[in-house]
């Protein structure tokens, strides 16, 4: 018999563990390998044991905990798809978006740390930095030892890169960087910047800057409402001189970030739906826990439609990440079906956090549930790495041939 005297609070206490159970309607795992199962296995231990027990805690505080990053590096959380030889996992496409699933299960700002670090410092020092730069950096960067950001945002130039302003000048026996960059996760904390900028004739260029250069500087962002978990600032160039060594050889052009975007976004597609899980688990526990008119507020029709609906959305989501990492796998993954995943996942993501929040009631606002940080972190991960709208634009000029964003 259901318990009729049940309120929010018995409801809250028997809820404060993780007890979270990922959905899997459509029998998803049996088309993953046994790797792959058990990386997410170890991944979702970790997150239950390091992160679910102080996620609340540090999101109300919004204090990112440093200790994190060497944690992250001792299970494998960065740079998953470098090789080995670099101090990466050499694991494949799909083993990376089910990490970045699991951490942003745990929370936004948390994968948000690990994926810059992966995707957007490691990926483009592999990719196109000199063997010289990789066994620099890299193992450092695996590791944890070393946290590093990507500086590509400015503050008048998000949606359109090519037009920032921070350049560097060739100098004889170094270059000399000049402007600043803005939104930039990790920059605080950072060792290491991974930093666009254009040269002389107007070329993009990649720049390795290290924390201590002179005139360099990484003033943090305060009084977010979202992402407050992670750490999030600027990178100020005055007259900072770099060496020479530090230009990554390898591609230049506009390009070239956009790559590292790409392998981000596809991260991304893959951790936004890690929340909706979270939101539609906590939500489906709740709705059979909370007593209103001497009956589980799941048995009532509407309730039962959210849950639903959430459900069908993960799993429509859950195979669309699937067949992109095959893709991946395979190098044929494209830039426009990264972006339709990335947007497609973050959408259903926030519609299914919404959606909690209503099935919660007036529980959903607080920390005791996971569901307005998660809502809270969606509605940035909506605009970074691409706008909402600028990757609905991407696959309409994909679609039609032409771009409506220039």
């Amino acid at each position: 018999m259901p318990n009729h005297n049940g309120s929010a609070e018995t409801v809250k206490k028997s809820m404060k563990q993780d007890r979270f159970e990922h959905p899997d309607f459509y029998a998803i795992d049996d088309l993953l390998t046994e790797e792959h199962k058990l990386i997410r296995s170890s991944i979702r231990d970790f997150v239950k044991r390091e992160i679910s027990p102080n996620i609340e805690d540090w999101a109300q505080r919004a204090h990112f905990p440093f200790e994190i990053v060497k944690k992250f590096g001792d299970i494998g959380a960065f740079g998953p798809t470098i090789p080995t030889e670099y101090g990466g996992g050499g694991l494949d496409y799909i083993s990376y978006g089910l990490i970045m699933q699991e951490i942003e299960r745990g929370d936004s700002g948390m994968r948000s740390t690990a994926s810059v670090q992966g995707s957007l410092v490691m990926y483009p020092i592999y990719k196109f930095g000199s063997e010289e730069q990789r066994k620099k950096y890299l193992p450092k960067l695996a590791s944890g030892e070393w946290l590093g950001c990507f500086g590509l945002t400015e503050p008048d130039h998000g949606s359109n890169p090519g037009g920032m302003v921070t350049n560097f000048k060739d100098m004889g026996d170094h270059y000399l960087l000049n402007g600043a960059k803005m939104w930039i996760s990790n920059s605080p904390k950072a060792q290491v910047a991974v930093v666009w900028a254009k040269h002389e004739q107007g070329r993009i260029h990649g720049l390795i800057v290290e924390r201590g250069m002179a005139g360099f500087s990484t003033p943090e962002t305060h009084g977010k409402w979202s992402l407050r978990a992670s750490t999030t600032g600027e990178l100020v160039f005055d007259n900072v001189k770099v060496p020479k060594e530090n230009l990554l050889p390898g591609k230049n052009g506009l390009g070239a970030p956009l790559m590292c975007l790409d392998s981000a976004r596809y991260g991304i597609a893959w951790g936004a739906i890690g929340a909706a899980m979270d939101c539609y688990d906590s939500a489906r526990r709740y709705a059979m826990e909370r007593i209103q008119f001497d009956k589980p507020i799941g048995s009532f029709q509407l309730v039962q439609k959210k849950l639903a609906e959430m459900l069908t959305e993960i799993t429509k989501a859950q195979l669309v990440n699937w067949r992109l990492g095959v893709l991946m796998n395979e190098g044929k993954g494209t830039t426009q079906q990264i972006s339709m995943a990335k947007r497609n996942s973050v959408q259903v993501a926030l519609e299914i956090a919404r959606e909690a929040r209503q099935i919660h009631g007036g529980m959903g606002i607080t920390g005791e549930y996971p569901i307005m940080r998660h809502m809270m972190n969606l509605e940035s991960v909506v605009t970074y790495e691409g706008t909402h709208d600028i990757h609905l634009l991407i696959l309409g000029n994909h679609i039609t041939g032409i771009p409506a964003f220039i």
